[in-house]
């Protein structure tokens, strides 16, 4: 009961950090003229976005290290288990944080505006990083490998672990990313998704990754005091990806990573949509079967508001993290 109450303390503390810097932080953005820009074929009532400041992704970042790393100091300086394995989650926040900054740089004031990185480069500096990832959870941390809800026992995978690591945290980190299209859905998202594991995370004796988890949660509730709609900033890719390769790798250090398709369901819809409609087009040569990709897109087309699309989106996402939790009980 202790370790859960300072944990939600946490919570508690980040999202006031996160509030009180999240003002001077958008003023830089919007001095240096750090605007998102929109894609023409998008609903025309996204217009209104254009230049709204993104890279907002490093209001989040930012007070979850602080916090981490003070509350894990001397395990850190000592590389004790638990320090290290705060580390993971820590680094590849802030290696995919990094990525995603260069990208959205690239599409607002960089050579490639309006595109941002090449797609290729910004794959395979995915690939690398979650391969290097996979190999220090496997063979350093020494993770649980696969628990199944109902099956007594862990399963060991082998060396496939290493791959399927893999092609999770990259299949994450892009599925956060697509989700991010409207004020707040992302940062609804991933917050409910954070909480979820952060509860398995602390139902499993796993204290640090519990109270990184929560923290995590508070800092992306003191984002979206700034991005529900109308939003005053975006994430952009900083957080995007930043978020799903963080998710990703929460869920594999607790073992329930096969829950992760059910908590993570509308990140997971929104990456399959996009999959399915770039598919189904190259095979028939122009045809569509949503109006747009990803979906939220195509429900926007069908007449719902943006706070509509959010609001039943984030309803989904939480009865699917609830029963998510339910099931890593069983």
């Amino acid at each position: 009961m202790k370790q859960t109450s300072l944990a939600l303390s946490l919570a508690g503390l980040s999202f006031m950090m996160t509030v009180i810097w999240g003002g001077p932080l958008l003023r830089i953005l919007r001095h240096y003229k750090i605007g998102k820009l929109i894609r023409l074929d998008e609903p025309g009532h996204h217009a209104v976005k254009m230049g709204t400041p993104t890279m907002g992704g490093v209001m989040i970042i930012l007070p979850v290290v602080f916090l981490t790393v003070l509350l894990n100091t001397v395990s850190l300086v000592g590389l004790s288990g638990v320090g290290r394995s705060v580390l993971v989650p820590l680094i590849v926040m802030l290696g995919y944080a990094v990525l995603g900054a260069i990208d959205d740089w690239e599409g607002v004031r960089g050579k490639r505006r309006g595109e941002g990185m090449r797609a290729r480069t910004k794959f395979a500096a995915q690939v690398i990083l979650a391969v290097g990832t996979a190999l220090v959870l496997k063979y350093m941390l020494h993770v649980p490998e696969l628990f199944i809800p109902g099956v007594q026992g862990v399963f060991d995978l082998g060396i496939w672990y290493v791959p399927i690591a893999a092609f999770i945290i990259v299949g994450s980190s892009n599925a956060v990313n697509f989700t991010d299209g409207l004020d707040g859905l992302a940062g609804l998202i991933s917050a409910t998704a954070f909480a979820a594991y952060g509860g398995i995370a602390m139902l499993q004796g796993q204290v640090f990754l519990g109270r990184f988890c929560f923290t995590l949660v508070g800092a992306l509730f003191g984002f979206l005091w700034f991005n529900v709609h109308p939003a005053d900033l975006f994430m952009g890719d900083t957080g995007s990806l930043s978020l799903g390769a963080t998710l990703a790798v929460v869920a594999l250090m607790t073992g329930q990573w096969a829950l992760l398709p059910l908590i993570a369901i509308i990140p997971v819809s929104e990456a399959l949509s996009v999959i399915i409609q770039v598919g189904y087009f190259k095979l028939t040569k122009g045809k569509r079967i949503f109006k747009m990709s990803p979906i939220h897109l195509h429900f926007e087309l069908l007449g719902w508001s943006e706070t509509q699309v959010v609001q039943r989106f984030w309803l989904i996402g939480l009865l699917s993290a609830m029963i998510g939790i339910g099931l890593a009980l069983v």
